[in-house]
């Protein structure tokens, strides 16, 4: 396909795609669909080669969210039967994290829900990131949050957070029919605000929101003007007690499709495969390896994920690599602050002139890692089937998280 050969050559020099060309890859037939992966592929070997970076969540603040994102398990007024607790202590967060680190994980996203962080919880997590650091030497930490106020993320910094993620979820013309209490402008802000303090930008997306083509281009060409190092993907889980909770649009070749446009179109970007991926990609996982570069292991926020140990096999069986604590994720150019995933080496790929938390989605933007527990939880209901081929939805697959932070029993790590 000269579509596919186009988007290799592009890739390969960090050009962006046209809005044409990432849509005609979402409208790919399933006889391409190998195509489309292997292409991708390309792309994706040659900035990060083999390697698959492993990225642990401590979620330090479960539901009583004032806000009304509408994918969201832990929203105000959500009727999703999730674990509800306030913030874990420092030396509890720490321990979690530890079980995460050594099932392989590099990095520890701490992330709470609510709108934003008080001066107070700065503090809190600042201590919890202190306490991470010293005692799991080289290990990265993101801090995923909310909304930032000015100041914070700066402060965040000086406590040795190295990275901050604010999901900009979907496109900007529609993210006021999914949340009504802040904007799309009010994420934009706080990507910049972690940019302008010298934090590594983490922002995603969430595809199944019934969203169109056009949208999920539109916000995937937004992340690559805002040029964070890193833009989860996430797949809607759709919980039961959300106002999304029947909306099951995903199919695990419409997943792939959309990880081959994430990549073409931030070909040098860490692409991380985050919520939902065991829900909707099911068994085409280790063919998504070859898309992203980087995954969330075992539990999620408030959704259990697949057995840890699983996963490590996938990664094996499919024949890549974990990614070494000593290994640089990024490539030169970006982890030098260079030329981003532009095409011109001085622009990169973002706006820096100024210079989350992710998806609370019940799959969560960030994933816990390793081997796995002894206790499964048990699976959320629904009788809804797939808008997009009339098959049944797994709704097997949604269980909410019953272990790890937040409860006496040991995590899937």
């Amino acid at each position: 396909m000269n579509l596919l050969n186009t988007l290799v050559d592009k890739g390969l020099r960090r050009e962006s795609p046209t809005r044409g060309e990432a849509l005609a890859v979402l409208a790919t037939s399933d006889d391409d669909l190998l195509d489309v992966v292997s292409a991708a592929g390309k792309v994706r070997r040659h900035w990060f080669g083999r390697r698959v970076k492993l990225n642990y969540l401590v979620n330090l603040k479960s539901g009583l969210c004032p806000e009304d994102c509408s994918y969201c398990s832990q929203r105000l007024g959500s009727k999703a039967d999730i674990l509800k607790y306030t913030w874990l202590k420092p030396d509890d967060a720490s321990r979690a994290a530890a079980a995460g680190l050594a099932g392989g994980a590099k990095r520890v996203c701490l992330v709470a829900s609510g709108r934003g962080p008080t001066d107070r919880d700065v503090d809190r997590v600042s201590d919890t990131i202190k306490a991470i650091k010293e005692q799991n030497e080289g290990v990265e930490v993101c801090a995923c949050l909310g909304l930032l106020s000015d100041g914070q993320a700066e402060r965040l910094r000086e406590a040795g957070a190295d990275a901050y993620n604010h999901n900009l979820n979907t496109s900007e013309a529609t993210y006021g029919d999914i949340t009504t209490t802040h904007t799309y402008a009010d994420r934009v802000d706080t990507v910049n605000k972690a940019h302008a303090a010298g934090l590594s930008a983490c922002s995603g997306l969430i595809a199944g929101m019934g969203e169109s083509d056009e949208d999920l281009v539109d916000v995937v060409f937004s992340l690559r003007e805002l040029d964070p190092d890193s833009v989860p993907v996430n797949f809607l889980i759709p919980f039961e007690g959300t106002p999304l909770a029947k909306e099951w649009n995903l199919t695990p070749q419409r997943c792939l499709r959309i990880l081959a446009m994430v990549r073409f179109v931030c070909p040098d970007v860490e692409v991380r495969i985050a919520g939902g991926r065991e829900v909707h990609l099911r068994t085409m996982q280790p063919l998504a390896l070859h898309l992203a570069n980087s995954i969330f292991l075992g539990d999620y926020l408030t959704s259990e994920g697949q057995a840890g140990r699983a996963d490590l096999e996938m990664i094996a069986d499919a024949g890549f690599e974990v990614e070494d604590a000593d290994q640089v994720t990024l490539p030169e150019h970006r982890a030098a602050g260079g030329g981003g995933c532009g095409s011109h080496d001085d622009a990169g790929c973002g706006a820096h002139e100024g210079p989350g938390c992710g998806s609370h989605q019940g799959g969560g933007v960030c994933g816990s890692a390793a081997a796995p527990a002894e206790e499964t939880a048990p699976a959320a209901t629904s009788t809804s089937t797939s808008t997009s081929t009339g098959n049944e939805a797994r709704t097997d697959l949604v269980a909410v998280r019953r272990r790890g932070a937040g409860t006496d029993l040991a995590p899937n790590a």
